[in-house]
């Protein structure tokens, strides 16, 4: 699949359409959550940019994604912010962009390199993880994600054709309730990324230069990241997620945990 397409430019507040005149415009294939992002090149010589757009509760979570780059931004790599604007309808926020490629491109492109690469983003994931949680206004802990979850069941959001393989043919009903089955869970609370897969991850020259897709960053167990990037790891090696799990020190594995939360974001 196409990770970009070209495309006309959306149609944008005055205000914005002067500030990224010239540019040209692609739209991202991966990860919108709803949303439209585009990927914006070439305007006047200046730097490449990305702009996500949302209406309605999409806008609610663009505007929470604006919230956290913004809290974020002096204490790990993330995104520079450029522009946001903010309606009763529509939210539109335009960040500059990272350097280098995501991890997954690289873990595709240069296998000799992915022990290289697990070691980096275990590296980054401590880094983030050692942000006072006390200091962190957001909460995305497993409590508040289960009432999303059930929302998200009830008015038929989930999609259930996307589950693991491991879940292949299951209901959002039969996870609920593998879901209630490992409860309760004893978290260990820090600072999440919420998503910490490997196309929110970039890398250049070894070392990360940063993370994007920051809607559901918030205080929340240390597992929610660990899950999902011990998840994506086994698309690639699961040798991986065995040195993914001794850099950051995960050991021992509590595997309760980690089946809840890959449970739980099945549900997203």
């Amino acid at each position: 699949m196409e990770r970009e397409v070209p495309c006309a430019p959306a149609a944008l507040p005055p205000s914005l359409a002067e500030a990224l005149e010239g540019y040209r415009w692609a739209r991202d294939t991966v990860g919108e959550s709803g949303g439209a992002v585009y990927h914006l090149r070439g305007g006047a010589g200046g730097p490449d940019l990305y702009l996500k757009h949302g209406v309605g509760a999409v806008a609610d979570d663009v505007t929470d994604e604006m919230a956290r780059l913004v809290w974020l931004s002096p204490r790990i790599a993330v995104p520079p912010l450029i522009h946001f604007v903010r309606d009763a309808a529509s939210a539109w926020l335009v960040t500059g962009m990272l350097e280098g490629e995501t991890a997954y491109q690289l873990l595709e492109r240069a296998p000799g390199q992915r022990g290289a690469v697990v070691d980096a983003l275990a590296d980054f994931l401590r880094q983030l993880h050692a942000i006072p949680a006390a200091d962190c206004p957001f909460v995305a802990d497993h409590r508040l994600r289960l009432r999303h979850a059930r929302a998200r069941i009830d008015a038929g959001l989930v999609e259930e054709e996307e589950f693991d393989p491991a879940r292949a043919g299951w209901s959002a009903e039969q996870v609920w309730a593998a879901l209630g089955a490992l409860q309760p869970v004893a978290p260990e609370p820090v600072v999440t990324h919420g998503d910490y897969s490997l196309d929110n991850l970039l890398l250049r020259d070894g070392a990360v230069t940063g993370c994007i897709d920051l809607g559901r960053v918030g205080v929340a167990d240390r597992y929610q990241d660990v899950a999902i990037m011990w998840n994506c790891l086994g698309e690639f090696d699961h040798s991986l997620r065995d040195r993914f799990l001794d850099r950051y020190d995960a050991r021992p594995l509590d595997e309760q945990r980690l089946d809840f939360h890959l449970l739980l974001d099945e549900l997203f």
